[in-house]
């Protein structure tokens, strides 16, 4: 990458100069009067920064420049043709990198309770998840997508009930009544089995399927406590004296961990006959973590929903206690989604509850606007903000809608490669790529040459919403530089040329989109 060599220069500049290493960043210019990339270098080691920019000298910078403080760096013609070459070698290899040096990570994600239909929230952290486990194994991680089944405890029985319908029925609609006239019995934790087997075989996997989403485990909570290892994970506890009881129950001590309280494993005694008190979710979360751990995982990634961001950190001081560390653990919380209709200032907010029975489940938002469109828009905001998904304009087929100008843009340049009869003829034989001078052309390289960034950025700070963002920007650069120069022309080299240059285009949309995993239409 660019930058990775830029930094290089600058760290030998540094280093012959002051004999010292700093760690410092190369970051990309917002405006090209400040170059290409820069540096604040100096400002870290506080030393004249002509000095260390006038030490730096590669043919793949073009000129440096130094602007209050910082060192601009300008990436040289040369450069920038030689890497159109290097694109269309590579294919849909290009951003692919190492950095992951084949570690295995677990991605877990959705994990919805098997009591209902996928909720659009539900939506949002399965393509977040699934896109995030693409881009790691795209720079070298070994991923598993893993979908954790909470198939037994309070929840189940609360199905159960709603299902038998007596006065502690939580969840209402149309699947419970249809489940009611399926599922016979009066004990709410059978029926509620029964139920929740029935979700997940009918509904949950199938709306899993359209969501275009393959899991590579599907793990039973149900099976942690078949095989003991719920059992097995309280007796470490209290070997290794985590463990405490208080007013009756057993409690973890989360708090020597960086909890802000501690966790009750195994409730009180109920007065109903039982001889131990119910252990807690959070007795089987560990003793999940435990298996992932066991499987031999170097990293594990979570995806909570909004309303378990209080889990957050009970689940990575059970990780220390564990002897993950928590930098191996890492939880990203999904914020809610919600649906306005509307135009413009007309605009209505959709109201939803699962537990009534309202809402728009990501089956029907699929029906409503495609997989492409809910796959994009549900992945171009930060998981962090919530997502305001706009009906109408996810209904818009026009380049209005941010999806179809992307596509749009992959579908000009097949149009383009289909109609050049000397298309053939350029991508196999020499180009000149030294005729790419135009500006539209050179910023369309530099747009290029930034695909490997942004993989390594994502795969770094778990921030997809790039993804989508610079497929965008990549569209429209494309885009300008289609009005502002002739692709085919009566210039055989020039056109030779910008055909290498537009199938290198095609194939950044292409990786991009797949990543995405959103189709890349040749014809719109």
């Amino acid at each position: 990458m660019i930058r990775d060599k830029i930094k290089n220069l600058v760290k030998k500049a540094v280093k012959n100069l002051y004999q010292t290493d700093v760690d410092f960043n190369i970051d990309r210019s917002s405006d090209a009067v400040f170059g290409d990339y820069s540096t604040n270098v100096a400002m870290i080691l506080k030393k004249n920064p002509q000095e260390i920019a006038d030490a730096i000298k590669s043919n793949i910078i073009e000129k440096t420049e130094v602007k209050n403080g910082f060192i601009n760096f300008f990436i040289s013609k040369e450069y920038l043709q030689k890497e159109v070459e290097n694109i269309l070698k590579q294919k849909e290899k290009y951003g692919d990198l190492k950095i992951g040096n084949g570690q295995k990570v677990n991605v877990e994600f959705i994990s919805a309770n098997p009591t209902g239909p996928l909720t659009l929230a539900n939506g949002r952290g399965g393509f977040c998840g699934d896109v995030l486990a693409n881009v790691l194994k795209k720079v070298g991680y070994k991923t598993t997508k893993e979908y954790y089944i909470n198939d037994t405890g309070e929840q189940i029985i609360k199905l159960g009930h709603s299902i038998i319908n007596d006065s502690e029925a939580v969840y209402k609609g149309k699947y419970i009544d249809e489940l009611r006239a399926r599922i016979k019995g009066d004990s709410p934790e059978k029926v509620g089995e029964q139920g929740a087997e029935i979700i997940l075989k009918e509904m949950l996997k199938p709306s899993i399927k359209k969501m275009g989403i393959e899991f590579d485990v599907w793990f039973s909570e149900n099976s942690l406590y078949q095989k003991k290892e719920v059992d097995k994970i309280l007796e470490f506890l209290k070997k290794k004296n985590l463990t405490y009881e208080k007013e009756g129950a057993l409690w973890f001590k989360s708090t020597e961990f960086g909890d802000d309280k501690d966790r009750v494993l195994i409730k009180a005694c109920l007065p109903v006959g039982r001889e131990d008190g119910q252990k807690t979710y959070f007795a089987s979360d560990i003793a999940y973590l435990k298996n992932k751990i066991d499987r031999g995982f170097d990293k594990l990634i979570i995806f909570f929903g909004a309303d378990h961001h209080g889990y957050v950190a009970r689940i990575k001081a059970a990780a220390e206690a564990l002897g993950f560390g928590k930098e191996k653990i890492d939880i990203i919380v999904m914020q809610l989604v919600a649906v306005w209709l509307g135009e413009k200032e007309k605009k209505q907010l959709m109201r939803m509850s699962k537990r009534e029975g309202i809402y728009m489940g990501i089956d029907k938002l699929i029906e409503e606007v495609g997989l492409d469109v809910t796959r994009f828009f549900f992945l171009n905001r930060d998981s962090n903000s919530h997502l305001n998904f706009d009906l109408e304009l996810a209904r818009e087929q026009s380049q209005k809608n941010p999806i179809y100008y992307v596509q749009y843009a992959h579908a000009r340049i097949c149009s383009i490669l289909e109609k050049s009869p000397s298309f053939a003829k350029a991508s196999t034989g020499k180009k000149n790529l030294k005729l790419l001078n135009h500006p539209s052309e050179l910023e369309l390289i530099k747009q290029l040459i930034r695909f490997p960034e942004i993989i390594e950025d994502t795969a770094k700070d778990y921030q997809v919403q790039k993804l989508p963002q610079y497929a965008m920007d990549l569209a429209t650069v494309f885009h300008k530089f289609y009005q502002e120069c002739q692709v085919i022309s009566e210039d055989k080299d020039l056109t030779s040329a910008r055909l290498a240059l537009i199938s290198a285009t095609q194939i950044v949309l292409k990786n991009i989109l797949g990543l995405m995993g959103i189709s890349v239409p040749e014809k719109m």
